[in-house]
């Protein structure tokens, strides 16, 4: 992961008041947390900017209305390269039995939304029992149970070679290097080398990078960058290609997405 500006403050929790507990945060460009973990799940959603979740299996990305489900006791850092608006939940293991034991990025339909949206003006110690307030915390677990998964992961290899490889390309993603040059700069064979790609991350060489352009320039047409901006800053020659390859991934145009 690329480290810019300060890292910011976790919150002093050592348990939850709660069930669910809410945090709203206004995060500045080149916000990032050091690398944590904690004893609850969290879920963590942006309503404007774009945030990275960073494991040591992989990247996940949630552009405004997308959010990502970190598990309990994933050690994880969350990174913001330009100012986003955070609203994080934090849920008791035993509140979701179902909770998924991998990363995942999910959908946050307008219903769920409204519902955190309503959540997080409770205080941290809400009223339980048959509270409204309760009726509606099983309504929004019930929600985030039920939200859809969409494609915006990338899985990282632990082989430490590789591991540097896709880190540069993450940091640089307009960089044209091809397969045969990393080779050579990591003293194996092309055959070699698209194995143990495909091996570590489930995708080949070609198709890893391709996804890691495109999730790259979630942050770029957030920032306000048109369409061949994005294009050209993460590595396409052609804003045609790009779109196309935009609408394969994502099911949607860059404009269609209105990020």
């Amino acid at each position: 992961m690329p480290i810019i500006g300060r890292p910011r403050a976790l919150p002093a929790l050592d348990h939850l008041p709660r069930p669910l507990y809410a945090r709203a945060e206004s995060l500045g460009a080149g916000s990032w947390t050091t690398r944590h973990q904690h004893d609850w799940v969290q879920f963590s959603y942006a309503i404007s900017g774009v945030l990275g979740v960073y494991t040591r299996d992989g990247s996940y990305f949630a552009p405004p209305q997308w959010g990502v489900w970190i598990p309990a006791d994933a050690e994880h850092e969350v990174v913001t390269s330009m100012q986003a608006e955070m609203r994080s939940l934090y849920v008791r293991r035993d509140a979701c039995p179902w909770a998924p034991e991998q990363c995942r990025v999910l959908e946050v339909t307008p219903l769920a939304r409204e519902l955190i949206k309503q959540f997080c003006l409770f205080p941290a110690d809400y009223p339980e029992g048959d509270s409204a307030e309760a009726r509606l915390v099983a309504v929004l677990l019930d929600q985030l149970r039920t939200l859809p998964e969409v494609g915006f992961s990338l899985p990282l290899p632990r082989h430490p070679g590789l591991l540097a490889l896709c880190n540069g390309l993450i940091a640089a993603p307009d960089q044209s290097q091809t397969l045969q040059q990393w080779a050579r700069e990591l003293a194996c064979s092309e055959k070699t080398l698209m194995r143990l790609f495909q091996r570590e991350t489930g995708l080949s060489f070609r198709n890893w990078r391709q996804r890691m352009r495109l999730l790259s320039s979630l942050a770029l047409l957030e920032a306000g960058e048109n369409v061949t901006e994005a294009a050209l800053g993460c590595g396409y020659d052609s804003t045609s290609a790009y779109i196309a390859a935009f609408k394969q991934l994502f099911g949607a145009t860059p404009g269609e997405l209105k990020l």
